[in-house]
C-alpha cells in the first residue's frame, strides 16, 4: 500500500489528539492537493468550544482550503479524516468536489461513506471516491479511550457529586 495516506492520517491524528486534549471527540482532518502534496486545508472538532453545531473537523479543513484556494471548488484535492464522516460532512465534500477521501475509524452510527449510509454512491453530478480503514487501529483507539474517560467521568460525578467533595 501506498505510503502517502498513512503519512496523511498520521497528521489528521495529530489533530484528533489536540481536539481530545481540548474535550472535544478526536476526530481530525486535513485536505491536500495530490499533485503537490500540499496540506492546504486541516481542522479539528470543535462543537464544544465554538458551541456550534457546524464545528466538525471536515468542516473546518473544507473552509481553510477553499480560503487558501480562493474559491469553494477544491479540484485535485484528496481528505484524510480520522472517522469516516457523517451525512452533514459527506455532503460537504461532494459540494466542495474534492476527489477522494481516506477514513480511519468506520463509525456504524452515523457514518455517511460505507457504514449507515453510501453518501457516494447516491445518483449525483459528481462522485467522490472513498477508502476506508487507514490506520483504522489508531483512530479508532483514540475515540475509545476518549469515550471510555468521559464515562467514567461521569461515573464519578454520579458517585461523587462536586458538592460533598
Amino acid at each position: 500500500m501506498n505510503e502517502m495516506p498513512e503519512f496523511y492520517m498520521q497528521k489528521a491524528l495529530q489533530l484528533a489528539q489536540q481536539a481530545a486534549a481540548l474535550g472535544e471527540v478526536p476526530v481530525g482532518a486535513v485536505i491536500v492537493r495530490k499533485t503537490t502534496g500540499e496540506i492546504i486545508g486541516e481542522g479539528y472538532n470543535q462543537r464544544e468550544i465554538r458551541k456550534h453545531a457546524l464545528s466538525h473537523a471536515e468542516l473546518l479543513a473544507i473552509d481553510t482550503a477553499c480560503q487558501n484556494l480562493h474559491g469553494w471548488r477544491l479540484p485535485d484535492c484528496a481528505m484524510y479524516v480520522t472517522l469516516e464522516p457523517c451525512l452533514m460532512c459527506a455532503g460537504a465534500i461532494l459540494q466542495a468536489r474534492i476527489e477522494e477521501i481516506w477514513f480511519g475509524a468506520y463509525d456504524s452510527r452515523n457514518g455517511a461513506v460505507s457504514s449507515l449510509i453510501q453518501a457516494f454512491s447516491l445518483p449525483n453530478q459528481y462522485h467522490t471516491i472513498s477508502h476506508g480503514g487507514i490506520l483504522q487501529e489508531e483512530c479508532s483507539s483514540l475515540l475509545s479511550s476518549f469515550f471510555r474517560t468521559l464515562r467514567n467521568r461521569k461515573k464519578e460525578i454520579l458517585i461523587f457529586p462536586p458538592d460533598t467533595v
